[in-house]
């Protein structure tokens, strides 16, 4: 036979017939298909495959010669798919030779672009298909849940950490902040804020309006802060900065002062202007020593209540922090040029 043979392409798709004299004759539609632009028919067989064994099988006649014994082949060009091999010879001379990717088949499949539509339904390469698609299938499908877990992890730790009403950070924050900074061994100074005359709001116009004053005072905090400084509800009208590479007392003095001005801009909801004013107390951490987190919420705490004392919508440092003669707690007028 010197000519294709349908039954043969059907059967056994990646063979190849070469006449006596080591040219081919025909290849199957799956060899083809790998060999791609080659100019096949005719060619030297040796021009297209490297016999790896039998070893010193340089030439057709030594091939053949191991007639029904396993050959191994590599492509010439690139990707030097190996292959595993049959040789058959034929009555009238040359020989058919049936290939396979033996254990190199999930790279051929892949330097080749094939599919099971490639071979014959009978050929086990069929089966490992199967298997490699549905390893891929279970390993996208892990990847994708792994990646659904790590952005719902992603997520709930956010919220774990987030204030719901304002999307400020809550306590959590706070304190995991706070570790940091400590670790970090560096200055950071703390602003209590505590609104006065909130209660006023949400006795009048309900607590839908305090909620909605809640989120513009997180607005203006949120406005205040720099890059690395954090602002928190520590919960109902309570606010917390934490404010990294802090500015000298007055200085942070004056940056409240600031704040509560705005804070005492009128606040739109509905028909009606609502108003409140804050208080503020500073603290200050200088970044040596271990940090006393209760000792430093102390002096934060103390530092406000001086300043609700002193009638409300003031700024105080406290008292270890003042090395300058404090602005606070006087009344914060709205003329200061501050």
């Amino acid at each position: 036979m010197t000519g294709p043979d349908p039954i043969l392409d059907a059967l056994c798709p990646m063979h190849l017939r070469v006449d006596s004299n080591g040219r081919v004759i025909h290849v199957g539609p799956t060899l083809r298909k790998i060999l791609g632009a080659v100019e096949i028919e005719g060619a030297a067989f040796f021009q297209l495959f490297t016999v790896r064994r039998p070893r010193g099988a340089g030439t057709m006649a030594a091939l053949v010669s191991g007639a029904r014994r396993r050959a191994k082949l590599e492509l010439v060009r690139a990707p030097h798919t190996p292959f595993v091999a049959q040789v058959v010879p034929e009555p009238v001379g040359g020989a058919v030779i049936n290939l396979s990717f033996g254990i190199g088949l999930a790279a051929a499949l892949g330097d080749h672009a094939l599919t099971s539509a490639d071979f014959a339904p009978t050929d086990l390469t069929v089966e490992m298909l199967f298997l490699i698609e549905s390893k891929s299938a279970v390993m996208a499908s892990a990847l994708e849940r792994n990646a659904r877990l790590h952005s719902a992890r992603v997520v709930a730790e956010e919220q774990a950490l987030t204030d719901t009403l304002t999307g400020l950070g809550n306590r959590r924050a706070v304190d995991l902040e706070l570790a940091r900074l400590a670790a970090r061994r560096r200055p950071f100074a703390l602003m209590h804020l505590d609104l006065d005359h909130f209660k006023a709001v949400n006795d009048t116009f309900g607590h839908a309006a305090g909620d909605h004053v809640l989120q513009e005072i997180a607005q203006v905090l949120g406005d205040a802060i720099r890059t690395g400084d954090v602002a928190a509800r520590l919960g109902g009208d309570e606010f917390l900065l934490i404010l990294s590479r802090p500015p000298s007392p007055r200085a942070l003095e004056l940056m409240a002062r600031r704040l509560v001005r705005r804070i005492e801009e009128p606040i739109h909801y509905r028909h009606a202007l609502l108003s409140v004013s804050a208080s503020v107390g500073i603290a200050r951490h200088d970044g040596t020593g271990p940090l006393d987190h209760v000792a430093l919420f102390d002096s934060a705490d103390a530092a406000l209540y001086a300043a609700k004392s002193a009638g409300r919508g003031r700024v105080s440092l406290a008292p270890s922090d003042r090395t300058e003669p404090p602005v606070s707690p006087n009344r914060i007028a709205p003329h200061d040029g501050a």
